[in-house]
């Protein structure tokens, strides 16, 4: 089995390199009669990749110790759904779900009517550019990171998943990530071959039901994220600004902003090549979130560390650039004349690009911030990172703006100007009354009470549209974009709140002491001992009163797994659109004392429900291509 998934990759990687190689003569001599061999070559590809990715599947579940990744992953004491999803938990068979993500996003595509409607030049651009990449990760996998490396002689037993990993996020979490980042391969290839072959149909309108869907992967990847941090590590947030949290925001943002300038170039064939550099700039992004976290450049909790990937990474993404650099000057002299100049800043395309600029901005901020400890090492022998504080001090303003932006954008003219002058007070009355109403109720910090106001705003607006505007409730027309708005009104609305509000306390009780946070009364009633071969459990037991009426019970409990020595914390919560009460139990005695951190967490669960409509919403925006263009 080890050989012939081994063998499986290795077949994939040598028809990609193959395919690569076809895709560049035929492109050179404008042969269209190689598409059919390049199409096949791709099916192989597929068939390798999935064939590999189901022997490791199957070796997770039957807990086969000869395979080395098997036994540093899993244990016969892991439940089983916990064993498949190690698929992901270790740096190999991460990155072979990387690949099959490529694999199954390719096939997908070349069926697709989008890809048929493209003239044969363009598709056999596509083809070396998606298969050189393919190529790329089959060589990590067939060298530095090969997840079939056999244990002679075979162990007895696994070292077991990391307990941060034994949750339910571990299902979703990371596959989503992957999927987001394979599919923005799709745009960027078609990008570079449209415009180096001169294509009249714009790649952005070919590619849009894939950048939707990839940016919907992303979104739905970095929400569960953040629910998974909340609900495991046991600190009270969902973001710290961890390296690994960054590795994956960097993408959605400038993603984010390529979505808005696709959205121009459709609709006035204006930033075609702007639209280009982005697409391919959003990949090499993907490419950079994997760099972060697997060649050990950063230090971070949820970092693979260095495992002889970081290099080929770093060079794949110089050599990516350079590339899109010499496409954009080789194709330049085939596009003059074709395209528009931008209309305005006073208007929906200038406001696009205003939002696409500061989602830019603030990916730019991110990536300085994470790497300020490599780049501090150039004059300080002593490099330090920069916490929670300085991405909070200087993003959450540009968030701010980015939801103003969202609040006003629609009752601007696609031309030139205002289109709606009652939307524009409807709009401005929520964002005054509204940030009067929040500042009332007690938010007064500035930043947080101006991204309140903005939000409300940004509701006001949608509302308006659906009411005023039938495009606004047409599938046809922005239906799914303005409930995307909804959503992220709704997520700032909850990050206004639930970070700068946040109350929190620790204290040592023992049965039947009290404790005051927030209104509310928390007693401890027990500490309730657990055992069972895979962990010890201790559970602390906490009645919860407001008002003299009971509220709920708290269980938060201490795990220790068999094999690992340190305790691990499972959270417990009670859920509500209000302040959410949140327990971490820090340390317990034998005597039944407990050390306990209580926190109130006011509108943290807006943040999920704002977080799901964007990630539903946009399913609304995929649209069928009709009579050989994607409908704009």
């Amino acid at each position: 089995m080890h050989v012939t998934a081994y063998f499986a990759l290795l077949v994939a990687m040598l028809v990609c390199l193959a395919g690569a190689a076809t895709a560049l003569f035929g492109l050179w001599k404008r042969d269209a009669l190689r598409l059919p061999l390049l199409e096949r070559a791709h099916h192989v590809v597929f068939v390798a990749t999935l064939l590999a990715s189901a022997i490791l599947t199957i070796a997770l579940w039957r807990r086969d110790f000869s395979f080395v990744y098997v036994a540093e992953y899993t244990d016969t004491l892991l439940p089983l759904f916990y064993a498949v999803t190690a698929f992901w938990a270790g740096q190999a068979g991460s990155l072979l779900f990387w690949m099959l993500a490529l694999a199954v996003f390719g096939a997908g595509f070349a069926l697709s009517r989008s890809y048929r409607d493209l003239g044969a030049a363009t598709r056999c651009g596509y083809w070396l550019f998606f298969f050189t990449i393919e190529a790329f990760f089959l060589l990590m996998l067939t060298g530095p990171s090969n997840p079939f490396l056999e244990a002679v002689p075979p162990l007895a037993e696994g070292r077991g998943l990391n307990p941060l990993l034994r949750n339910p996020g571990m299902i979703f979490h990371p596959p989503l990530l992957f999927l987001g980042y394979a599919g923005f391969a799709i745009p960027a290839c078609l990008a570079l071959s449209g415009w180096l072959v001169g294509e009249k149909r714009p790649f952005a309108a070919v590619a849009r039901n894939t950048v939707i869907l990839s940016w919907i992967f992303l979104t739905a990847g970095i929400i569960l994220g953040g629910w998974w941090s909340y609900m495991e590590l046991g600190w009270g947030g969902y973001w710290a600004w961890d390296p690994v949290e960054n590795a994956s925001l960097i993408p959605w943002l400038v993603g984010t902003a390529f979505l808005h300038t696709a959205i121009v170039e459709r609709r006035t064939k204006a930033l075609p090549k702007t639209n280009v550099a982005m697409a391919v700039i959003t990949f090499v992004t993907c490419i950079l979130g994997t760099y972060l976290v697997r060649s050990g450049v950063v230090d971070s909790l949820h970092a693979f560390g260095e495992g002889g990937v970081g290099g080929p990474l770093l060079i794949f993404m110089i050599f990516a650039l350079v590339v899109l650099g010499a496409t954009l000057m080789a194709g330049a002299p085939l596009h003059e004349g074709r395209f528009k100049p931008l209309a305005t800043l006073v208007s929906v395309p200038g406001f696009l690009v205003i939002l696409a600029w500061l989602m830019l901005a603030l990916s730019g901020v991110v990536l300085l911030g994470t790497m300020w400890p490599v780049i501090s090492k150039l004059w300080s022998a002593n490099p330090v990172g920069l916490d929670a504080g300085f991405y909070n001090r200087v993003c959450l303003p540009l968030f701010a703006v980015v939801t103003f932006l969202v609040a006003f954008c629609p009752l601007m003219s696609w031309t030139e100007g205002l289109r709606d002058r009652t939307g524009l007070g409807v709009v401005l009355g929520a964002l005054v009354g509204g940030g009067a109403v929040l500042y009332a109720v007690g938010l007064r910090l500035p930043v947080a009470l101006f991204a309140g106001a903005a939000s409300v705003a940004a509701l006001a607006c949608a509302l308006y549209v659906f009411l005023r505007h039938r495009h606004a409730r047409s599938l046809a027309g922005a239906l799914g974009a303005y409930c995307v708005h909804v959503g992220l009104a709704l997520v700032t609305l909850g990050v206004a709140f639930s970070g700068p509000y946040q109350i929190s306390k620790e204290a040592v009780l023992t049965p039947g002491r009290t404790m005051e946070i927030g209104g509310f009364t928390l007693t401890f009633k027990d500490i309730e001992q657990e055992r069972n071969p895979a962990m010890t459990i201790a559970r602390a037991v906490i009645d919860v009163q407001k008002d003299g009426k009971t509220v709920g019970q708290l269980a938060p409990e201490r795990r220790v797994y068999k094999g690992f020595e340190q305790p691990f914390a499972e959270v417990s919560t009670i859920p509500s659109l209000g302040d959410e009460i949140y327990a971490t139990l820090l340390s317990a005695t034998d005597k039944k004392a407990a050390s306990i951190k209580i926190s109130v967490n006011p509108l943290v669960n807006w943040v999920w429900i704002g977080g799901t409509i964007m990630c539903l919403a946009p399913f609304l925006s995929l649209r069928r291509p009709k009579s050989g263009a994607e409908r704009i």
